[in-house]
């Protein structure tokens, strides 16, 4: 195979591997950060830019309108209402559509309940980008959450919690917050490994449970060539998911038998389509000969040019037994001449 068909072999198989983490990606979704706000101890606080957010839980008193949610961060905004289920449960995405283009930072969240009166009486004009109390008379500004002369971030979300929080108001309210961080996929050191060796390559990443990732392992060595020089390919690709970590950091992992690799420096490339994310790293194959006769060479090395103090008399241990082809060669022609001297002599 010419290198021209080997990478159309290559571009193909890679290709179909991303395609499949896409049709993954679609059909399964990654479980992504999971806000109960009725068990807050088991909140996850960071998600990958990119990944989704599921804020859900329990609305006491099953509110006709629904619940208000405010996601609060720097230079991002948004109000929504979603309704509550028979069984009094909520359930709210904020998609990947709406994170991947989030700022990295903290964003605040606050779960709005009418309560008793049945409305809202702090809310949101879009129009305007003011905060107001529904309760004074037409509706008095409290303050700007968006547009010239607005509040940011934490003293916006500070401004609102004490907004809903006041006594005139029998809206009651619940937050919590998450951080937004750069995709990343870290591989851990791999080292050096020989010839038909079967070892794990491991990594960690701050993307949700269940992302996909693609994992390429090819040779340095394939790169365009001409036809006199060797061409040979060797390497593996796959796809795997996140797994849950700890402190905040998920795990992966990817399996390899080396069975088929040649001896060469190989790149692992490490990418994820949604959120996007790649990392690499590098490592050697070596022949397993080779290996063990370069171990054989520096200890043999290191016992001969070991050499006692020279004010030190030492006795050898081992004695090299001398070549007994030549002995025999030489004791033959001094027997040959000796026996030639008596008979010229009787001569």
């Amino acid at each position: 195979m010419n290198v021209t068909n080997q990478y159309k072999v290559v571009g193909t198989i890679r290709l179909g591997l991303l395609l499949t983490i896409i049709i993954l990606t679609f059909f399964y979704p990654s479980t992504a950060l999971d806000l109960n706000i009725n068990d807050q101890q088991s909140i996850s606080s960071s998600i990958a830019r990119g990944d989704s957010v599921h804020i859900h839980g329990v609305a006491t008193g099953h509110p006709q309108i629904g619940l208000q949610i405010w996601f609060i961060g720097n230079n991002y905004v948004k109000v929504t209402t979603i309704s509550v289920a028979s069984d009094s449960s909520f359930d709210y995405e904020l998609k990947p559509v709406d994170t991947q283009n989030l700022a990295p930072g903290q964003y605040f969240v606050l779960i709005q309940h009418p309560m008793m009166n049945g409305q809202f009486d702090i809310v949101y004009n879009a129009a305007t980008g003011q905060v107001i109390n529904k309760q004074l008379g037409v509706g008095s500004v409290i303050f700007t959450l968006t547009g010239p002369g607005s509040l940011q971030g934490p003293n916006a979300a500070t401004a609102l919690i004490n907004a809903v929080h006041n006594q005139n108001i029998d809206d009651t309210f619940t937050t919590v917050s998450f951080f937004v961080e750069e995709p990343n996929a870290l591989i851990n050191p791999i080292g050096n490994h020989n010839v038909g060796e079967k070892f794990t390559i491991t990594g960690s990443t701050n993307l949700a449970v269940d992302d996909d990732l693609l994992i390429e392992i090819y040779s340095l060595s394939f790169r365009p060539t001409t036809k006199e020089q060797s061409n040979e390919f060797s390497g593996t690709s796959g796809i795997v998911k996140v797994q849950p970590g700890t402190n905040g950091n998920n795990q992966w992992s990817y399996g390899v038998d080396t069975s088929a690799f040649k001896p060469d420096e190989y790149i692992v490339q490490v990418s994820g389509i949604n959120p996007k994310v790649s990392g690499s790293a590098s490592f050697n194959i070596v022949d397993r000969e080779v290996s063990s006769g370069i171990q054989q060479t520096v200890t043999q090395t290191s016992i001969e040019t070991f050499q006692p103090s020279p004010t030190t008399k030492s006795i050898p241990t081992t004695y090299s037994a001398p070549d007994m082809t030549w002995i025999l060669i030489l004791g033959f022609a001094i027997g040959f001449t000796l026996f030639n001297r008596h008979h010229i002599g009787k001569l």
